[in-house]
């Protein structure tokens, strides 16, 4: 056998032995974020407004309790489907799979309550929105501090 030869067939096992995943793009991404929104949000900004506030106006009033009573609900849904499946209903509806980078397996509570403080954190900043846009890899910023990431199932 020639060098070159067996030079290949050490890069072919290697690339046989290491798990095939393919990080889910962007768009399938943001589908499934909008689905979760409507399933999952939406129902809850409804009960805020109308049945505890009576209003918008009586929202507005009160809007930093308002926006408490809004997340954290929604944060336990989230953590809960995240938790029990590794997807919420938008992800589910796009085959979308949500593990852990280092282990290649489904994610710990402490790894879900990072990523969701660290998404609401940056859903205030231009750059932490764009940023799965300009990496190779279409992590978000929230998904690199938790080590996580959304995978095609």
């Amino acid at each position: 056998m020639r060098w070159r030869e067996s030079k290949r067939g050490i890069k072919k096992e290697l690339k046989t032995s290491l798990p095939s995943y393919s990080i889910a793009p962007f768009t399938q991404r943001f589908k499934a974020f909008v689905v979760d929104s409507f399933m999952l949000l939406m129902p809850i900004l409804y009960i805020v407004f109308y049945l505890v506030y009576g209003s918008r106006e009586g929202f507005a009033a009160h809007m930093l309790q308002g926006w408490l009573l809004i997340l954290l609900p929604y944060g336990a849904l989230t953590l809960f489907f995240l938790k029990r499946k590794g997807q919420t209903p938008g992800y589910k509806a796009y085959d979308l799979l949500l593990i852990d980078l280092s282990a290649k397996q489904k994610i710990s509570l402490v790894q879900l309550l990072i990523r969701y403080l660290c998404m609401l954190l940056t859903a205030f900043t231009i750059i932490g929105l764009l940023l799965p846009l300009i990496r190779k890899d279409n992590l978000a910023l929230y998904d690199i501090v938790s080590q996580t990431a959304p995978i095609v199932k």
